[in-house]
């Protein structure tokens, strides 16, 4: 039983690290932020307008998926603590129904990092080779897909 409550310890603890850097490069898109986001990546890689704005428009269009991805993170986070409750309470865990969590929350990571790649690959693509190496090493900063996103 030490096992199992260690290997249950463990997911958690890993479902909450997931969760917590999942919200942080997938939080909703404020307007506000999002005009203080671009102004500065123009800036910062010195893009033209023509550039800007294609950027700009990927960034708009990716924002619906990405909220609803994490409102899907935010409700795999809700039936974790609901596991813990339940394993807390009656000393018990339902292995196969933990297990298609786990698989279920697999997926939803990996939908968010494919998400955040295709925005990364496509956001490059409109840049010079110059721009686009500074731009991986922004990126890279917050999660290393500079290498994944040029696969």
């Amino acid at each position: 039983m030490k096992l199992s409550a260690l290997v249950l310890l463990f997911g958690i603890a890993t479902g909450a690290a997931t969760y917590a850097l999942l919200l942080r490069l997938h939080q909703p898109l404020n307007p506000a932020s999002l005009n203080d986001e671009m102004a500065w990546i123009k800036s910062e890689l010195n893009l033209n307008d023509d550039q800007y704005a294609r950027i700009r428009e990927l960034h708009e269009a990716s924002g619906p998926r990405m909220r609803a991805l994490a409102a899907q993170v935010v409700q795999m986070q809700q039936e974790l603590v609901a596991f813990e409750r339940t394993r807390r309470s009656s000393d018990r865990v339902d292995f196969i129904e933990f297990a298609r969590f786990v698989e279920a929350r697999r997926n939803v990571s990996r939908e968010c990092l494919d998400s955040t790649r295709e925005l990364v690959r496509a956001a490059a693509s409109a840049m010079t080779p110059r721009q686009r190496e500074h731009y991986f090493g922004i990126v890279a900063q917050v999660e290393p897909l500079a290498t994944r996103a040029t696969n």
